[in-house]
């Protein structure tokens, strides 16, 4: 069976760049985060860090702490039929165990870390969706208080620490996938 690869971390952490990597490799990804700029076009929102908040926040609101993992599920499943997946953006601890609880394939948790002064600095200096520090810290105290993203971090069966490049992140995840297939 084709395993799954659950990418996490942290706002700023290096985790689209190690999607982008992953999925460069064929491998498919689907975006938490994509499901969010949906909703925000779908509300007719402008496209901003609040937003997404806004629009984060409503659909746990109405749907549920899993929503994002249930509207998910069968593009992960279907990914996985074809070849090794990609979930890129996981974020609570509720989302884990319900998708570990409807994914049988060999699930591997990458979590993706990086000081926060580092990630501060990328967020701020970021082409699109930039985040100034305060802001950066007010999300991250968000999603650790009201997500409970530290759990997944916590749990993951493996750690990169990317306060690199990256060019210093790709040899890292190289170096977990060989772990993976050894």
């Amino acid at each position: 069976m084709n395993p799954l690869l659950v990418i996490v971390g942290m706002p700023g952490s290096g985790k689209s760049t190690l999607v982008r990597h992953l999925e460069k490799k064929g491998w498919p990804a689907v975006h938490f985060g994509q499901i969010t700029m949906d909703e925000v076009k779908r509300l007719n929102l402008p496209p901003t860090q609040a937003s997404e908040k806004q629009a984060r926040e409503a659909l746990r609101l109405k749907h549920g702490s899993t929503v994002y993992a249930e509207l998910s599920l069968k593009a992960i499943l279907a990914n996985l039929q074809k070849s090794v997946a990609v979930v890129d953006g996981l974020y609570s601890w509720d989302e884990y165990t319900y998708l570990k609880s409807k994914i049988p394939n060999p699930f591997y948790v990458v979590a993706v870390c990086a000081d926060r002064g580092i990630r501060y600095a990328r967020l701020a200096n970021r082409r699109t969706r930039s985040l100034p520090p305060a802001e950066a810290e007010a999300r991250d105290i968000a999603e650790i208080t009201k997500l409970q993203k530290g759990g997944p971090i916590a749990i993951a069966d493996f750690t990169l620490v990317n306060n690199g490049t990256e060019q210093d992140l790709v040899p890292a995840i190289e170096r977990v996938l060989q772990q993976i297939w050894s």
